[in-house]
């Protein structure tokens, strides 16, 4: 079973793209290992204390470094990533550089048409510049950018609950699966 982290781009309790992780880590617990990492606390990166950062850094570092691989949920600001998940990747980027050659899976939710996908179009670039390198699944017919969250998702249970979006999710991380291990 593979050791997935997870990094979410959105902090609050009841996002979207919370309920998918946790409806992912519940779907796959026979296949994946899910552990969300706290990015919560993150301070914002600092150079002058990269080479000595706090404990939680150094937690996230660690975190990242035992997994088998990566799984990125990012909501869209403004086009774009979030600034606290630009801002863990950041530290990932940095001295050890622990996500270099990791498999990284993205993922995103939205209540609007467009799902996420500008948010992952700009995660891709990020996660292929120098100093962060992820080995990203390739994203012909695995782009999962889920739109229209509030018709998906169950409010009483804060699931995912689409069949479709589910299975196609399920054929997806059968893929992750196979590309972590090769």
């Amino acid at each position: 079973m593979l050791k997935i982290a997870v990094l979410i781009g959105s902090l609050r309790q009841g996002s979207y793209n919370m309920q998918l992780a946790h409806t992912m880590k519940e779907r796959y617990i026979n296949k994946l290992d899910l552990e969300i990492a706290d990015i919560r606390s993150l301070p914002f990166f600092d150079q002058d204390i990269e080479l000595n950062p706090p404990s939680v850094v150094k937690e996230l570092l660690r975190k990242i470094t035992a997994a088998d691989g990566v799984l990125i949920i990012t909501p869209e600001y403004n086009w774009s990533v979030p600034g606290v998940l630009k801002n863990a990747i950041d530290w990932l980027s940095r001295v050890d550089k622990v996500l270099i050659g990791k498999p990284v899976m993205t993922a995103g939710v939205s209540p609007g048409m467009m799902g996420t996908i500008r948010a992952q179009l700009h995660l891709r670039e990020i996660l292929a510049s120098p100093g962060i390198q992820a080995k990203l699944l390739p994203p012909a017919g695995n782009e999962i950018y889920i739109s229209s969250a509030g018709l998906k998702f169950d409010e009483t249970t804060s699931r995912l609950v689409d069949e479709s979006t589910l299975r196609f999710i399920d054929r997806v991380v059968d893929k992750f699966i196979d590309f972590a291990n090769s």
